[in-house]
């Protein structure tokens, strides 16, 4: 049964002198509870703006969006109670600790002094920031920032937990953290609702992803049925010189089931191919007897980058500017 649901919804936005544009056109989603959601697409696919209709931020134009059975249009003061929210930026006060930061917050829900203080050393403590409790959060990293704001949504134990791209701009570890948070919360009961840029942060967290372009979406389902859409193998090879790009290229085109891609430094290929480790081996002993020199070669099964690639036709980005209107 569906926990979080959204039926064709559609948002438009008039720009002065400008076209109609939409920013979803015909949202359809089904997420049970207990699950993580991701939401991936290019910039302006309607990500955020869908996060924002959840959260009562917003209204549509038309369809429905629902948590629980209520409708988030028509009943916010009932659904903002059950929902944590985390976005793209951290929603912190700079000149505050990070453990006075978390206290204002549950005094704000009203949850009384004693009661506050306690569920603030708690997410302290969760977030591994004991150290860093007592300094203003200007002087925080922007790793500590994000934790802050993260334990700042779940104060109140949120049912349904949005985050909008929330690991953007974080180093390789700080990241790692924050999935390991995010997979504690999933375990303990939060739905979580996810828009994210880093395709391996979907891979990893997600129990379905919905990729979207113009405002719907035109794929859904686990990592692994969204890679076995694309379909194949591929074989990359990285070349010791860009001279032997043409003739490497060549050997891929008559071992490949489609166009090979050459990067844009000219020395890594990549091709898909139905046979793999045979059409792999033929490759190589044709680019031996060319004498073509390799840094590396091997196989791979499609990644989320390939599905995105194929089903949008963008390149994922890390740039966000776009969806400040979507």
């Amino acid at each position: 049964m569906s926990f979080i649901e959204a039926h064709e919804l559609v948002k438009t936005y008039s720009p002065r002198g400008g076209p109609t544009v939409y920013a979803l056109n015909g949202l359809n989603l089904d997420v049970p509870q207990g699950t993580v959601q991701a939401l991936l697409g290019p910039n302006g696919a309607g990500k955020t703006t869908a996060v924002k209709v959840f959260t009562t931020l917003i209204r549509p134009d038309s369809g429905s969006a629902t948590i629980d059975g209520i409708d988030v249009g028509t009943h916010g003061d009932r659904i903002r109670p059950m929902i944590g929210v985390s976005g793209q930026y951290a929603a912190v006060d700079e000149n505050l600790t990070g453990f006075e930061n978390l206290d204002m917050v549950g005094r704000l829900y009203h949850l009384g002094a004693r009661a506050s203080r306690a569920r603030a050393t708690e997410l302290i403590e969760l977030f591994e920031l004991t150290e860093a409790q007592n300094r203003p959060v200007k002087g925080f990293s922007g790793g500590m920032r994000r934790r802050i704001d993260l334990a700042g949504a779940i104060v109140m134990r949120p049912r349904v937990l949005f985050l909008d791209e929330p690991t953007t701009g974080l180093d390789p570890r700080s990241r790692l953290g924050m999935w390991d948070i995010i997979t504690r919360l999933v375990g303990e009961g939060t739905t979580v609702f996810l828009t994210t840029q880093y395709l391996e942060e979907a891979d990893r967290l997600a129990d379905d992803i919905a990729v979207i372009d113009g405002g719907k979406v035109i794929a859904q389902g686990t990592a692994d049925e969204l890679k076995a859409s694309v379909g194949g193998q591929r074989i990359e090879l990285s070349l010791v010189s860009e001279a032997d790009s043409a003739v490497a290229l060549e050997v891929l085109r008559r071992h490949g089931s489609d166009e090979p891609v050459l990067s844009a430094e000219g020395r890594t290929l990549a091709v898909r191919v139905a046979e793999g480790p045979a059409a792999l081996q033929r490759v190589l002993a044709e680019l031996h007897s060319a004498d073509v020199a390799l840094h590396d070669a091997g196989m791979r099964r499609p990644t989320l980058d390939d599905v995105f690639l194929t089903l949008t036709g963008h390149a994922a980005s890390a740039d966000s500017e776009g969806e400040a209107a979507a």
